[in-house]
């Protein structure tokens, strides 16, 4: 499993009905994408739940290298790069995989944390407890899924689940708030369970 995600931080006065409605035109577009674990079609809207930015910034989880590069080199990444420019991809190698306790119910906000790996631990033991926390993560009310990955370029580590709850309630997990917009879910039950060695 592979983790990606950009942000496009967007003018603090944009209308972000542009995001929702080019989300609504186009988000179909990678709901049978090769290779595709998971696409959350993610938003933050500045004031609202506390987001300091307006911001696009879909996350995902890949099954394979190949749809992952087919999506960046030819694909869709293409027509979003035009309209708003090349955004910096993030890239994190996966760790652990879990469906939530509400697996099957739709999303509606999402929420990534990101931490450095501290310096002086033992990284196999740090990140056997990152696998830990998120089956802990899974296993909370209104859990959708739950995923962690690490960026060993910058020693980060994310964690990112997907939750039912609605925007006017926190959902049990720390970090930022993202509002989901669509998910598209080709590959669900190909991303391998639990932990990732």
């Amino acid at each position: 499993m592979h983790a990606m995600q950009y942000e496009v931080t967007l003018p603090a006065d944009y209308d972000m009905d542009v995001i929702r409605d080019r989300v609504a035109r186009l988000g179909h577009l990678l709901d049978d994408w090769e290779g595709l674990g998971l696409k959350a079609y993610l938003m933050r809207e500045r004031g609202v739940g506390g987001s300091p930015v307006n911001q696009y910034a879909p996350f995902y989880l890949w099954d394979t290298v190949e749809g992952m590069n087919s999506f960046l080199w030819g694909g869709p990444f293409q027509g979003l790069a035009g309209d708003f420019g090349r955004p910096t991809v993030r890239q994190w190698t996966g760790l652990a995989y879990e469906e939530g306790t509400a697996g099957d119910a739709s999303a509606a906000v999402a929420v990534r944390h990101r931490r450095p790996v501290p310096e002086g631990v033992v990284v196999a033991d740090h990140m056997a407890d990152v696998v830990s926390s998120t089956r802990r993560l899974a296993d909370r009310d209104g859990a959708v899924l739950a995923a962690a990955a690490v960026d060993t370029s910058r020693w980060e580590s994310v964690h990112f689940s997907l939750w039912t709850h609605r925007d006017a309630e926190a959902p049990e997990a720390e970090g930022e708030v993202f509002h989901v917009l669509h998910v598209s879910r080709p590959g669900p039950k190909t991303l391998p369970r639990g932990r990732q060695w």
